[in-house]
């Protein structure tokens, strides 16, 4: 009875959870869709083509980061001067994947595709639920969410300048699923620390900048995460000496 059981989970584990993915992707799709047909609708105003709009979706898929290129895009800035700002957007990324590595897929492109398709929606969705369901639900979340948000931009082009007349600051869409999300992760894993050390982290940053708000608030953040780390690290070892 108990191999039995353990095949079970074995073959829950090692396979995907589809409907289920679903399911937990429609948060993040009440989310996606207002903020990607916002992205789809400003890249037609801003004079994007309709294929780089969606292939930005495809290919670069961040929601923050392809909010900043449509300015920069439709100025004719330089590949490199975008590159680079997109990178500092996305720097909070490289941590994301830390929490959820045992969690990836063992085939390389389902992994790959996991890292590139980790955004805060994503990780915040994958972080709530619980351990043993992870493994089987992050390439489904993943990929409907990416979903989610190519359809959406998809509409917003579609759509054009016509929703922008009616609709004024749909961008702000994007700003109202990150604080959902937020309060969602919060009442999950009830920690007060990340909360503390954003509010921090902005109130430091807005004294010194308002261009770079985002990558200096980001900096401060890791700082003061180092900071801590070390600093619980050495409150372990001084209570294992002292035992």
């Amino acid at each position: 009875m108990n191999t039995q059981s353990n095949e079970i989970n074995q073959t829950q584990i090692q396979g995907y959870d589809w409907g289920e993915g679903f399911k937990k992707s429609l948060p993040v799709a009440m989310g996606y869709l207002p903020a990607g047909i916002a992205f789809g609708v400003l890249a037609q105003v801003a004079g994007i083509p309709v294929w780089a709009t969606i292939m930005l979706s495809v290919v670069l898929y961040a929601g923050a980061a392809q909010y900043a290129c449509l300015p920069m895009l439709s100025a004719g800035l330089p590949i490199g001067n975008i590159a680079t700002n997109i990178a500092a957007i996305n720097l909070r990324h490289v941590f994301y994947g830390m929490p959820l590595l045992q969690y990836l897929p063992k085939n390389k492109i389902a992994k790959t595709y996991c890292l590139f398709a980790l955004t805060d929606e994503t990780f915040s969705v994958m972080t709530s639920l619980p351990n043993e369901s992870r493994q089987a639900l992050i390439v489904p979340i993943s990929l409907f969410n990416q979903s989610w948000w190519v359809l959406a931009g998809a509409i917003g082009v579609m759509i054009g300048s016509a929703l922008s007349d009616l609709v004024p600051h749909l961008d702000f869409a994007l700003v109202c699923l990150f604080a959902i999300l937020a309060y969602e992760q919060f009442q999950s894993i009830k920690r007060y620390f990340p909360i503390i050390i954003a509010v921090i982290a902005l109130v430091i940053a807005s004294f010194f900048t308002s261009n770079w708000l985002l990558l200096v608030a980001i900096t401060i953040c890791m700082l003061m995460i180092l900071v801590r780390g070390v600093w619980v690290q050495r409150s372990v070892q001084g209570g294992n000496n002292e035992q």
